[in-house]
């Protein structure tokens, strides 16, 4: 039998960088579906689930997998075809390129910061090897070769002295018991505020949402719990992130299985996940508790989830709308009757 198709183990970058366009978006659909993917299948998804989730062909699926697999996240870039023959040769490509990460100081130009305007001009005039590309085509050469004019960012490298030994611990219990793996975590805040969205209508219609100007509602949090052998997301917004709310998110994810066998719930390192009642209470009712590496919550089931869930559940949402906790609806219940 077959193993089956599955993304190799993510690095800190490319788990952090996944996870930032699932929840953020994409201005390219095509990145945001192949970013979702990846996720969902270092979560634990098998191929079936992520074809359900993002609505594509089980083939599309593994083939972006393999892709991945083979050259990382240059994957979620589609590679078009057709256009009229190149005019520059790799090599000068490779010079325009080389040019365009250098400090403009270090080439004698009386400024620190290229724009496409400078740098095209600039190959014009290099002695001996004069390169002729006007400005649009420069612009699609950077973008193709990954070159985009940013600003220098930090990021963050999992200092965990037992980040593969956790990694380990998720994998194993992916792979042997899907039909017993949960997954929780936090997801916010959420304002109480109109969500801009996107839908059909007549033209000059668009649909209309109140508008409000004074935040007196706060903000809430979502809390997720999702099963890895059901394909299940459920869950209820709190006020506030707690020790008290994970503890009834973990009582919801038993009441879930409740045969009493042993369950494993995937969950990060927020202090709130680790109080004394909390441990107390797994121990008695055969709940492990997986948690991710420090800085790769990434690795986490339910991550691959939160992006479909603020795209087409959150937005273009009413703020007015009273939120289930409001409501008194428990974990899993039905609304509470009066006494």
């Amino acid at each position: 039998m077959a193993e089956p198709v599955r993304v190799r183990r993510l690095t800190d970058q490319e788990g952090q960088r996944l996870q930032q366009i699932v929840r953020r978006g994409s201005t390219s659909s095509v990145r945001y579906r192949r970013a979702m993917m990846l996720l969902a299948s270092a979560g634990g998804n098998r191929v079936p689930v992520i074809a359900q989730l993002v609505q594509a062909d089980e083939d599309t699926v593994r083939n972006v997998i393999h892709r991945f697999n083979e050259i990382g996240l240059a994957c979620l870039d589609p590679r078009w075809t057709g256009g009229r023959p190149r005019l520059l040769s790799d090599d000068d490509e490779d010079f325009v390129i080389q040019t365009a990460t250098t400090r403009p100081t270090k080439l004698g130009q009386p400024f620190t910061r290229w724009s496409i305007r400078k740098l095209a001009t600039c190959l014009r005039k290099v002695h001996g090897r004069v390169i002729r590309i006007g400005r649009e085509a420069l612009r699609c050469l950077l973008a193709r070769r990954g070159i985009t004019f940013q600003r220098t960012k930090t990021w963050k490298e999992s200092p965990d002295p037992e980040r593969d030994a956790k990694l380990d611990c998720i994998e194993y219990v992916l792979e042997r018991f899907p039909d017993r793996v949960f997954a929780f975590d936090e997801f916010g805040p959420l304002g109480i505020r109109p969500a801009a969205g996107a839908c059909w209508a007549a033209a000059g219609h668009p649909e209309r949402q109140p508008a409000t100007y004074h935040r007196t509602h706060g903000v809430r949090y979502f809390h997720g719990c999702y099963s890895i052998g059901d394909d299940t997301l459920w869950g209820v917004n709190r006020r506030k992130k707690g020790a008290a709310n994970t503890l009834a998110a973990l009582r919801s994810i038993r009441a879930a299985r409740p045969d009493g066998a042993p369950i494993y719930v995937i969950l990060d390192n927020l202090s709130a996940h680790k109080g004394d009642t909390i441990r107390r209470w797994v121990r008695e009712n055969r709940v492990e508790l997986c948690f991710t590496p420090t800085y790769a919550s990434w690795a986490n089931p339910i991550e691959a989830h939160f992006g479909p869930l603020r795209q087409f559940t959150i937005a273009n949402s009413n703020h007015r709308a009273r939120s289930r906790c409001e409501k008194g609806i428990r974990w899993g219940g039905r609304a509470r009757t009066a006494a």
